[in-house]
C-alpha cells in the first residue's frame, strides 16, 4: 500500500488529513489512484494510519476514515550519522541505504582533508535533493518518519551539535588496526530506547590528528569497525546494521 507523509503532527489531525505538494501528482497522475483507495499517511511526529481518499483535486488529496496504525519500523534509539564530504554520489548512496537502516538524521561536514568543497550557491539545491531522496527511502521502507538531512556543517558546527547526544562515537581505522573490538559493542549494549547515538564518519582522507584530539576532548569515543577497512559510504552502513541487530533482534 502506498504511503506518504505529512507535515502535520497526529494531535492536529481529528477527522481527515490533507496532502499537498508533489504528492498529489504521484497519486494521481503516477498512481492513478481513485476515490475510496486505500493508502497510509504517516504524521510528522512518527504516527502511522490507514486511510481512504476522499477527494482528489490538482492541489490536494483529501484522506479521511483514518485507522491509526500501533506498529512502528523506527530504530528504538535515534541515530545521526555524520559523515564528511565524499566524493562523487556517495553521500546520496548513504542518504538512501541510511535511511533503509533506519538513521534519523544525516550531517554532512566538512573536515581538513575533505577533497569535496562545495559551492556556497549550490548547496541548497543539494540540500533540497539529499532529503527527497531520504523521503522516497523512507516511503519505499515503510518508515514511520522521514530522516532529516542537515546543510554541510563546520567542523566546530558538528561538535556544538552533538554536544546534547546520549552517546557520541567516532569511526576510527586505527584502532581496528591496534585490534580493538570492545568499545562498539559495549555502547550498543548500553544505549537504552529512546536515547540518541551520534557517529562521526570521516572523509575518504581520513581525520587529522588535531581533530580527533578535538574530538576526543569533547566526548567522543574512537571506535572500530571491525578488522577490514570500509569505505566512506560503507562504514555507516555498518554500524547502523550492527545497531539494528543488536537492538532489533538481540533484545
Amino acid at each position: 500500500m502506498q504511503r506518504y507523509f505529512v507535515s502535520i503532527k497526529r494531535e492536529d489531525i481529528e477527522d481527515q488529513v490533507k496532502i499537498t505538494g508533489d504528492d498529489v501528482h504521484h497519486i494521481s497522475r503516477v498512481m492513478r489512484m481513485k476515490e475510496n483507495e486505500p493508502l497510509i499517511i504517516c504524521t510528522l511526529d512518527g504516527y502511522t494510519a490507514k486511510g481512504l481518499i476522499q477527494k482528489i483535486t490538482d492541489d490536494f488529496v483529501m484522506v479521511d476514515r483514518l485507522s491509526w496504525i500501533k506498529s512502528s519500523s523506527e530504530l528504538p534509539v535515534h541515530v545521526t550519522i555524520a559523515s564528511g564530504m565524499p566524493k562523487g554520489d556517495k553521500l546520496e548512496y548513504i542518504i538512501q541505504k541510511g535511511t533503509e537502516l533506519g538513521a534519523k538524521e544525516f550531517v554532512p561536514f566538512n573536515a581538513t582533508r575533505s577533497i569535496v568543497k562545495l559551492d556556497q550557491k549550490k548547496i541548497k539545491n543539494k540540500v533540497v535533493r539529499w532529503n527527497k531522496i531520504a523521503k522516497e527511502a523512507a516511503e519505499q521502507s515503510h518508515r514511520s518518519l522521514v530522516p532529516m538531512v542537515e546543510k554541510p556543517l563546520s567542523f566546530e558546527e558538528l561538535i556544538e551539535k552533538a554536544s546534547n547526544y546520549n552517546y557520541k562515537i567516532v569511526a576510527y581505522e586505527e584502532e581496528s588496526k591496534q585490534g580493538e573490538a570492545k568499545k562498539l559493542h559495549q555502547i550498543i549494549s548500553t544505549i537504552e530506547k529512546d536515547q540518541s547515538l551520534f557517529v562521526l564518519f570521516g572523509p575518504e582522507g581520513g581525520f587529522t590528528e588535531k581533530e580527533l584530539e578535538i574530538l576526543k576532548e569533547n566526548g567522543f569515543i574512537s571506535c572500530s569497525l571491525g578488522p577490514r577497512i570500509l569505505r566512506a559510504e560503507t562504514a555507516p552502513l555498518y554500524l547502523l546494521s550492527a545497531v539494528s541487530y543488536y537492538l532489533e533482534l538481540m533484545r
